[in-house]
């Protein structure tokens, strides 16, 4: 089976691992957005709080800590845009080692065979990755600054001439618009643990099949399953005011 060599000079293994990997991600990509409208999970649970915020932010006149909150979140987004940079320009730096790497690398244990063609594709599937990730913090920033707007020209509370009607919907659209900024960046962060389980690849392909699983397993409990889900659940329970979260 490894003696078997694809019109790309690539091992069947590794043709597997690559669209398992593809698979993989794209799979569970469209199942969290499904699942997330049939049980609990952190995005439903977050987009309960968002409207319940800008609800309340809208009885306020005072919105100081509000915009300090989206600085923070902005800030966030920027610090994971630079590193992606900042990884990419070290990846291309990988591919002028190429030799050195592959020395390295056939000294590690069960450590499958690497030609030239098969480190550089490694190497430019790890920044497509981190350029995906870069597109989209960069993203959210924009999407968050969009949210500032959307709050300093809020209503008022004693602004009368904005129905309680209008209001609500305002609160809502904001929220939603808050949902996507932090979506965009909760894809960001996925695209990193995703680039992780890359790593794997070079050492083995059925490796880096095993990490891919393990990378979804892992984002599917923080998701679906973690404590922190359950303590927000929690908190959302206990503030009789709080209406957000939907079962």
């Amino acid at each position: 089976m490894q003696a078997f060599q694809t019109p790309i000079n690539l091992t069947l293994p590794d043709v597997m691992a690559l669209i398992w990997f593809i698979l993989l991600w794209t799979l569970y990509y469209f199942f969290s957005k499904s699942a997330m409208n049939k049980k609990p999970c952190l995005a439903k649970v977050m987009h309960g709080y968002r409207v319940d915020w800008m609800t309340k932010l809208l009885e306020r006149e005072v919105r100081i800590a509000d915009t300090t909150i989206m600085t923070h979140l902005e800030r966030n987004g920027s610090f994971f845009a630079s590193s992606s940079l900042l990884i990419i320009a070290a990846l291309f730096t990988m591919l002028g080692a190429t030799e050195k790497a592959l020395g390295i690398l056939s000294e590690l244990p069960f450590s499958s065979s690497n030609t030239r063609f098969e480190w550089e594709l490694k190497v430019l599937l790890l920044i497509g990755i981190f350029v995906y990730a870069f597109f989209t913090f960069t993203w959210s920033m924009r999407q968050y600054n969009f949210c500032a707007i959307l709050i300093g020209s809020a209503p008022h509370p004693n602004d009368s001439s904005v129905s309680p009607q209008g209001r609500k919907a305002y609160a809502r659209h904001a929220a939603n618009l808050i949902d996507l900024a932090a979506n965009q960046f909760n894809y960001g962060l996925r695209s990193y643990y995703f680039a992780l389980s890359v790593l794997c690849w070079f050492w083995h392909p059925y490796v880096f099949m095993f990490a891919t699983v393990l990378v979804v397993l892992v984002l599917y409990r923080r998701e679906f399953y973690s404590k922190s889900l359950q303590a927000l659940i929690a908190a959302g329970d206990s503030n009789i005011q709080f209406t957000g979260i939907i079962r």
